[in-house]
């Protein structure tokens, strides 16, 4: 791919950036009702990592939202490798459908249902995705919501240039360990618990994982296929 393909695409991800940024903030947080304490910024980071963090000093409400992250929910063959992914699948948002569009509209509401979460009091340190937060992440969705910001990310076509793909894609799960790399957050149950991580290194056919929050000072190898990408810390 020459140079120019490159800047080209990069310059096209970070203007759906923008727009997904946009639309945290025109249809989730000055939505009438939303659960506004403090100040809201919206960031595009150059990496995978996405997102929510709260300054109680500051009061302000942090989403950061990854410009490889945007590049990568692009691409059908890695959907299988993403959270998002498997909350759409498992919890039938979106009928089930997974495509671009679903994704990155998903991504948003998402990261401010953690906002929700946090203001609640109901964010918990090592169980970050816990009832609370897929109670609020339902209700997101079950009260149209979600499908508002996907129309809003899919109807504006003259920011974006060219609009965002909604046809659905079948989405093969992951089962090797293509994909993940080290610093990857991830999830996964074990013994009846769901353990937060990061991945330290990358086998053949493995994952050796540092546990973080609950879990922290516990190793584990665990199969690629019970690993759940987490969109950031």
């Amino acid at each position: 791919m020459s140079k120019a393909a490159i800047s080209t695409d990069v310059q096209f991800h970070r203007r759906v950036g923008l727009k997904m940024a946009a639309a945290i903030r025109e249809v989730l947080w000055n939505r009438p009702g939303s659960h506004r304490q403090g100040v809201l910024v919206v960031r595009l980071g150059s990496g995978r990592a996405t997102y929510h963090r709260y300054d109680p000093v500051r009061r302000e409400h942090l989403i950061n939202l990854g410009l490889e992250m945007i590049a990568a929910k692009q691409q059908p063959g890695q959907c299988g490798e993403w959270l998002s992914t498997r909350e759409i699948l498992n919890r039938g948002y979106f009928q089930r459908q997974v495509s671009v569009a679903h994704l990155l509209a998903h991504t948003c509401v998402h990261e401010f249902a953690h906002l929700v979460q946090t203001v609640q009091g109901e964010r918990r340190r090592g169980a970050v995705h816990n009832p609370a937060f897929y109670r609020i992440l339902d209700n997101l969705h079950a009260d149209g919501v979600a499908d508002a910001v996907l129309e809003y990310l899919t109807s504006a076509e003259e920011v974006l240039v060219a609009p965002l793909d909604a046809t659905p894609v079948t989405v093969a799960m992951r089962s090797s360990t293509v994909g993940f790399r080290r610093g990857d957050c991830v999830a996964f149950a074990y013994r009846q618990q769901t353990h937060t991580g990061r991945i330290t290194r990358v086998n053949r056919r493995t994952c050796s994982v540092d546990g973080t929050g609950a879990s922290r000072g516990l190793r584990f190898r665990v199969s690629p296929s019970l690993l759940e990408r987490l969109d950031g810390p």
